[in-house]
């Protein structure tokens, strides 16, 4: 019998580097773990846990994305392989604290180096084209946080530091739109084109076509920043870190009342939704980390993206992922989603 026994799933099936993922297996023989290993194509992967039946294993980094062959390999002897999909990092060395944001125009990802509170960087917005050329874009916000476009194409960009929103111009000018936010972390638009912004000591604000704010629901404050997306059922969704470990995915409907859509995430973030109202959202789920998805009725929940450190997400016009970490920005093509 193959020592290296058989694999059976990876859970999940697509992961970035350094993630934690599952190896469920049959008959891999673990009593000399010294001659057991995890190979993501020719590269090596660090063993977390071992056993005959389970593996947990750390995604290394790669020279190629997209789907890669895992095997188990014991004393040389190597397994049959199965696959996972893989995440490409497109930038590194950034500060993102949301969710990055894709220009309807041309495809290209927008994504902030926020910085502590009051630190002025000389660079705090990045673009990223569809090829992945990274190119310094602004300097003009302090602690940019939310980034959102609305239905014209037009980019809005809120300031933790100043409780502005700005509206960046076609000559990357950042003009005051919205003021006097509180600590304007989250944005997000409905289908009217109405601009809402999470203030984290706890109001969501409703702004309107020329920049009147007022204020809409209250939530508890969060400890870093509320996230907004509008769903297909145009309610807002927003998640906010607290202190707690138990914390939730909350949903406003239009009449401005406020349910409990998901509790159970360990400090939830960046969410975004699909065409068909499942909910994505960096987030934790019993203690494994990356995009938790959430069903349209709220009632399940899986982790559909390993990753560490995750604080954001958006969707391309083709369907896959951008997905920022607290330094890095990566790149992830959903197959069979």
């Amino acid at each position: 019998m193959n020592k290296a026994g058989k694999i059976l799933r990876i859970d999940p099936s697509f992961a970035l580097p350094e993630a934690e993922v599952t190896i469920d297996c049959e008959a891999f023989d673990t009593s000399d773990p010294t001659l057991c290993a995890v190979w993501f194509g020719n590269e090596r992967a660090p063993i977390v846990a071992l056993s005959p039946k389970r593996v947990l294993a750390i995604v290394p980094e790669l020279k190629q994305s997209g789907r890669v062959d895992v095997s188990l390999e014991n004393n040389g002897t190597q397994s049959e392989a199965a696959s996972v999909v893989v995440g490409k990092r497109l930038a590194e060395d950034l500060h993102p604290v949301a969710s990055p944001a894709f220009d309807p125009d041309d495809g290209s990802l927008f994504v902030t180096r926020s910085g502590s509170r009051g630190e002025q960087l000389p660079v705090t917005l990045f673009r990223i084209d569809i090829n992945g050329e990274v190119t310094e874009f602004s300097g003009d916000i302090t602690n940019p946080t939310g980034i959102a476009f609305d239905s014209k194409g037009q980019m809005f960009v809120s300031s933790r530091m100043d409780g502005n929103v700005y509206q960046i111009s076609p000559f990357k000018e950042a003009v005051p739109f919205a003021r006097n936010l509180g600590i304007a972390t989250g944005i997000a638009f409905d289908h009217t084109n109405t601009m809402y912004v999470g203030d984290r000591t706890g109001t969501i604000y409703k702004v309107n076509g020329i920049g009147e704010e007022s204020p809409w629901a209250q939530l508890e404050p969060s400890v870093s920043a509320y996230h907004l997306a509008v769903g297909p059922d145009d309610a807002l969704y927003v998640t906010g870190p607290t202190v707690a470990s138990f914390d939730s995915v909350m949903r406003i409907d239009a009449n401005g009342e406020v349910s409990v859509f998901y509790k159970g995430l360990g400090r939830p973030q960046g969410l975004v939704l699909d065409d068909e109202g499942n909910l994505y959202v960096a987030a934790s789920l019993r203690g494994r980390r990356g995009i938790v998805r959430i069903s349209t009725d709220g009632k399940n929940a899986e982790v559909f993206v390993a990753g560490m450190n995750l604080v954001g997400l958006a969707f391309s016009s083709t369907g896959d992922l951008a997905i920022v970490s607290t330094d890095s920005v990566y790149s992830l093509t959903l197959e069979n989603k």
